[in-house]
């Protein structure tokens, strides 16, 4: 990066950085995973910032290098193993009314391109034209995965209402 861009860079990342950490964590679901993904995606902008910059949509672009990044590391094989505190056939503590880790818990249910989808086409609220174009994938997985992902979410919702956990 050029010593003249860095003052917008820098600007750019103290408007954004809140915003870029709940994103993040609504995919990873882990507030320090999270930070983690968010510091490797800065260093990327960073080298990148020339090309950022003059793309149309600034903030489409760091969410796409966001998302991919996340994708990016699930893949990797260390990813494949969750360490437990308890085994896994310990039940889950009760959800208390108004309690967003909930929807947390159920969007973790969902695999990682559907999660992505999810929270981009309903958290970060980006058209179905928009999120295919930052996922690389089509319109139409767009929909289908959005539609089988909101299914699942309601037929999850319903289960964990029904048994006291949300």
């Amino acid at each position: 990066m050029r010593r003249e861009d860095e003052p917008e860079y820098r600007e750019y990342v103290a408007a954004r950085m809140e915003s870029l950490r709940r994103t993040a964590f609504l995919l990873c679901h882990d507030w320090h995973a999270a930070d983690d993904l968010v510091s490797t995606v800065l260093l990327k902008l960073y080298r990148s910032w020339s090309r950022a910059r003059g793309a149309d949509n600034v903030d489409a672009y760091v969410r796409g290098m966001l998302t991919n990044a996340w994708l990016d590391e699930r893949r990797r094989p260390w990813r494949r193993e969750w360490p437990q505190a308890e085994p896994p056939e310990a039940q889950a503590p009760p959800v208390e009314p108004g309690d967003r880790s909930g929807i947390g818990r159920l969007l973790r249910s969902l695999g990682p391109r559907q999660r992505a989808v999810v929270v981009l086409r309903y958290y970060c609220d980006l058209s179905v034209e928009q999120t295919a174009h930052l996922l690389g994938i089509s319109e139409g997985t767009v929909k289908s995965q959005s539609a089988r992902g909101l299914e699942t979410l309601r037929g999850l919702a319903v289960d964990a209402h029904a048994e006291g956990r949300l």
